[in-house]
C-alpha cells in the first residue's frame, strides 16, 4: 500500500474502515434478526438442518398462543411496574437533586454517598427484602415491586437530575424569585422546562432498568404480578425448551423499550454524555 498516491491510500483505508464496520453491524444485528424471524416460524423451520434463514409464510402462531394461554399479561405486568416506578422516581428524585444542587443539602458528600447506593448488587439484599415482604403481606403484589423498583432507581435519577439542575444558571431562578415565584413555582415553570432533554433521558434510562430487572422479580412474584423476564425463564426445560414461544415472547418484551428509545433517542447522547459527569 505504501506505493500507492496518497488519495488511493484514503481511499483504501477508508474502504477498509466501511467494511468493518459493516461486519460489525451484521455480527450485533443477526441474533436480533434471528430472533425475529424465529418467532414467525413454525416448529419444523425452527428445528430444520440446515437452518431455514427466513420463514417461508409469515404467520402468527406463536404469539395467538401467548395471549391464548394468557403468558402475554406478564409483558402489561411489566409495563405497569416500570412506568409507574419511572414515574415516582423521577418525582422524587427530582426534587431530591434540586435541593441537592441549590441548597447543598447534606454537604458535598452526600451525593457520592447517593449513588454508591446505586452500586449495591441486589443479589445482596434481595433476600431479607423477601422476608420484610413476607411479613407485610407484599409478596406478588404490584405495590411491593414499585416500591422497590423506585427505590432501587432514586440513586441514578437524584445523580443525573443533580447535573442537569447545576447546569441551569442560577441567574434564572433569582429573576423569577424576584419577580414573587416560590420555590415550587421556579422548579415548575424554570428549572423543569431547562431540564426538559434531561427528564426525558433520565425518565428512559430508569425504564429500561425496571423493565430488564430479573432478581427481584423472579424472588418476589409468583402468579398475579409476574414479569416477562421471568415468564420468559418458564420456557426453559431440562428435556426441551420452547423456542417458539421464547422468540415470541422475547420480541413483545422489546417492543416498549424500542418505542421508547426510538421516541426519546434525541435526548439519549445528552443523557449520556452530561449530568452524570457532575461530582
Amino acid at each position: 500500500m505504501s506505493g500507492l498516491p496518497f488519495h488511493r491510500r484514503h481511499d483504501v483505508r477508508l474502504a477498509l474502515r466501511y467494511v468493518v464496520a459493516v461486519a460489525l453491524v451484521l455480527v450485533f444485528v443477526f441474533p436480533i434478526y434471528w430472533l425475529f424471524t424465529m418467532s414467525f416460524k413454525t416448529p419444523d423451520e425452527i428445528f430444520a438442518f440446515p437452518p431455514v434463514w427466513y420463514p417461508r409464510a409469515i404467520q402468527f402462531n406463536n404469539y395467538r398462543v401467548l395471549f391464548k394461554d394468557g403468558d402475554a399479561a406478564t409483558v402489561g405486568n411489566s409495563l405497569i411496574l416500570a412506568t409507574v416506578s419511572t414515574f415516582f422516581a423521577m418525582i422524587f428524585g427530582t426534587v431530591a437533586a434540586y435541593s441537592l444542587a441549590r441548597f447543598k443539602t447534606g454537604g458535598e458528600n452526600l451525593a457520592v454517598w447517593i449513588i454508591s447506593q446505586r452500586m449495591m448488587p441486589p443479589v445482596a439484599i434481595v433476600f431479607p427484602v423477601f422476608l420484610f415482604y413476607v411479613w407485610l403481606g407484599w409478596v406478588d403484589t404490584y405495590v411491593g415491586l414499585i416500591i422497590l423498583y423506585t427505590a432501587f432507581s432514586l440513586p441514578y435519577v437524584i445523580w443525573m437530575m443533580r447535573g442537569y439542575i447545576e447546569d441551569i444558571p442560577l441567574e434564572l431562578e433569582e429573576s423569577a424569585l424576584v419577580d414573587g415565584c416560590t420555590r415550587w413555582a421556579v422548579l415548575w415553570k424554570v428549572v423543569l422546562p431547562m431540564a426538559r432533554s434531561g427528564l426525558f433521558a433520565t425518565a428512559v434510562f430508569t425504564f429500561v432498568f425496571a423493565w430488564n430487572d430479573f432478581l427481584f422479580a423472579l424472588v418476589l412474584t409468583r402468579t398475579e404480578v409476574t414479569t416477562y423476564t421471568v415468564q420468559v425463564t418458564h420456557y426453559f426445560g431440562g428435556q426441551s425448551n420452547f423456542w417458539a414461544k421464547i422468540a415470541a415472547m422475547s420480541v413483545l418484551g422489546t417492543i416498549p423499550v424500542f418505542v421508547a428509545v426510538a421516541t426519546m433517542q434525541r435526548y439519549l447522547v445528552r443523557g449520556i454524555s452530561m449530568g452524570a459527569v457532575k461530582g
